[in-house]
């Protein structure tokens, strides 16, 4: 009798730890249907999105360096000008007031010579419009194209077609171009390409078109409904402007305009665009490269805004070693 009472309590035992086990089992079971899963807390940052942050900082750093380099450039011909017309005003004065001196000589004790008194009088009506003409406040210039060498024969326009440009700032656009077409009234040669390097007028590829009224009026005109496909890169556009129309023997500018630039490296571009544009005997690149930033992406997400950046970036730094400016635009009306 000990013995079958021994062996029941240790199957009871058994029983009871298999309960146990499975209850235990159950209620982990059970929390994890009741509790709600939580969203994994983020202890520390990556160090990519750390060096990417790093990056669109240091985009931004160089595209306000462009701007202040660019400020201070227009600021110092402003200056330049400003004592040249001082230096005029000076001149004309001690001028005027001989005149001045001559005429009330003869008006006391009369002209001996009647030509004489009219010269005297065509001399001083001439230096007075002079004199009003460098006194009286000029009216300001645009200030998005103002400062930019205008001293080219052949001028290249280089045009992002992409949806965002297309969309949003065509209106803009078409006014920096006539913008820039009046700050140059007559040229040897200008042609208009997109930032893909394909031609608005297919017929003239790889050559100039005569500059005319005409010519001006219709590349206007073609321009307001131009909406050639685009991958949102400046850079085949400027190397096939620079490859089909380099010579040295042409003094060339190159205005590209656009909002952004989806290629991954800078500095690659730079080296290709060296390599291509060969300077004078003085180091300067016969080519000048001028950029005009539109700011479409500047309000929208992170990504597209860090193209916006590259693309200031870019321009910069290609204005910069090729003698040109680069424009930051501040809004697009």
């Amino acid at each position: 009798m000990s013995r079958r009472k021994a062996r029941r309590g240790l199957g009871d035992a058994g029983l009871s730890f298999l309960d146990i086990i499975c209850c235990g089992f159950g209620a982990i079971v059970l929390l994890l249907v009741i509790v709600r899963p939580s969203v994994p807390v983020v202890l520390e940052e990556s160090p990519i999105q750390d060096q990417g942050r790093v990056r669109a900082l240091q985009e931004r750093l160089f595209e306000i360096r462009g701007q202040v380099k660019y400020l201070e450039t227009d600021l110092n011909a402003k200056q330049e000008q400003l004592g040249k017309d001082k230096s005029r005003v000076a001149i004309l004065r001690g001028e005027l007031d001989e005149l001045n001196s001559r005429q009330a000589s003869i008006e006391e004790f009369g002209a001996d010579d009647a030509t004489e008194a009219k010269d005297l009088e065509i001399a001083l009506q001439s230096l007075s419009r002079e004199m009003k003409r460098l006194l009286k406040n000029r009216k300001k210039s645009n200030d998005f194209i103002g400062g930019v060498p205008v001293d080219s024969q052949y001028i290249i326009f280089i045009i992002d077609t992409s949806g965002s440009m297309f969309s949003r700032a065509w209106g803009r656009l078409l006014n920096e171009v006539v913008n820039t077409l009046r700050i140059h009234p007559t040229v040897k040669g200008i042609q208009v390409m997109n930032d893909q390097g394909q031609y608005m007028f297919p017929t003239f590829r790889g050559q100039f078109m005569p500059d005319s009224p005409s010519r001006r009026r219709q590349i206007i005109s073609k321009l307001r409904t131009w909406n050639a496909f685009s991958n949102s890169s400046p850079v085949e556009g400027i190397t096939t402007a620079i490859r089909q129309h380099y010579d040295k023997k042409k003094k060339i500018s190159l205005y590209v305009l656009g909002d952004d630039y989806s290629g991954r490296s800078v500095r690659r571009v730079l080296n290709i665009v060296s390599e291509l544009n060969e300077g004078n005997k003085r180091g300067e690149r016969l080519v000048r490269i001028h950029g005009i930033g539109f700011p479409v992406h500047m309000s929208t997400n992170p990504g597209i805004r860090s193209n916006a950046m590259r693309y200031a970036a870019l321009m910069r730094e290609l204005a910069e070693q090729n003698n040109g400016t680069f424009i930051g635009l501040n809004n697009l009306r």
